[in-house]
């Protein structure tokens, strides 16, 4: 007859191993052949102030794990990449904190999360991709936002955009004429928006003061870190400019 703490043995073996999960990014190499020059270079292209600096806080924060080599040089595979662009993305487009990119991360690797789309780009004549480090030029601009030229230059001419030394304009801008184009439709011109133009830079100001004693430190981890905190307490400020004018204009409502 066999024991009950045979068969609870019995049992115990019998039971199905606990199943993992390949880390995410899945299906993609993991062989660590990329010096981080290499990972620069991939990534550049559609994050033009990625640093090396900014690598290695991302590393001391957790959130990829170069191999290092007998020498103690870093080397990254395809799936190292991978999850350097979604962090960054998130970062840039989401203003997600490093926290919440974290756990983000930790449910894609568990199987707990569905895997992120492919980002979309929309190539131009001219070479500018939307979602690419790329600037926009002026008729560019123009055409993706839907809006004549003019009506570009006359947010340029009233202070709402402002464009580079090149006369080219970053990524955001698109945004800003889409937003100032429909607010057309109300009758508030470009001249009108000068207001929102000043109290962004208000804003930006308090962000400065806020990163101010880790932009003024030498380490790599320090101005990277000042990077981070700056888009964190940026989406902050955003947050509540939104809230006050919601509140605001509740009222008129009926």
């Amino acid at each position: 007859m066999t024991s009950a703490r045979a068969q609870r043995v019995q049992v115990d073996t019998a039971a199905p191993a606990e199943v993992t999960h390949e880390p995410w990014p899945r299906g993609i190499s993991r062989r660590a052949s990329m010096r981080i020059s290499d990972v620069l270079a991939a990534l550049r292209i559609e994050f033009p102030a990625v640093t090396t600096s900014k690598l290695r806080f991302l590393e001391e924060q957790g959130l990829v794990e170069p191999v290092r080599t007998a020498a103690g040089y870093r080397q990254y595979s395809p799936a190292d990449i991978e999850r350097l662009r979604f962090v960054l993305r998130q970062q840039r487009d989401r203003y997600m904190p490093l926290k919440v990119i974290g756990d983000r991360l930790a449910a894609l690797d568990a199987g707990e999360e569905d895997e992120p789309a492919p980002r979309a780009r929309l190539a131009t004549r001219d070479g500018v991709s939307e979602g690419t480090g790329t600037r926009w030029t002026l008729d560019t601009l123009a055409r993706e936002s839907g809006v004549e030229v003019a009506f570009v230059e006359d947010l340029v001419a009233a202070g709402v955009l402002r464009a580079h030394g090149t006369g080219s304009f970053d990524l955001w801008a698109r945004e800003i004429v889409v937003a100032a184009a429909a607010l057309a439709e109300h009758g508030i011109d470009p001249r009108h928006l000068r207001q929102f133009r000043t109290s962004a830079d208000r804003q930006a100001d308090l962000v400065e003061q806020v990163v101010a004693p880790w932009r003024g430190q030498r380490s790599a981890s320090s101005r990277a870190r000042a990077g981070t905190l700056a888009a964190e307490v940026g989406e902050l400020c955003t947050q509540m400019h939104t809230a006050l004018v919601r509140a605001a204009v509740a009222d008129l409502a009926p």
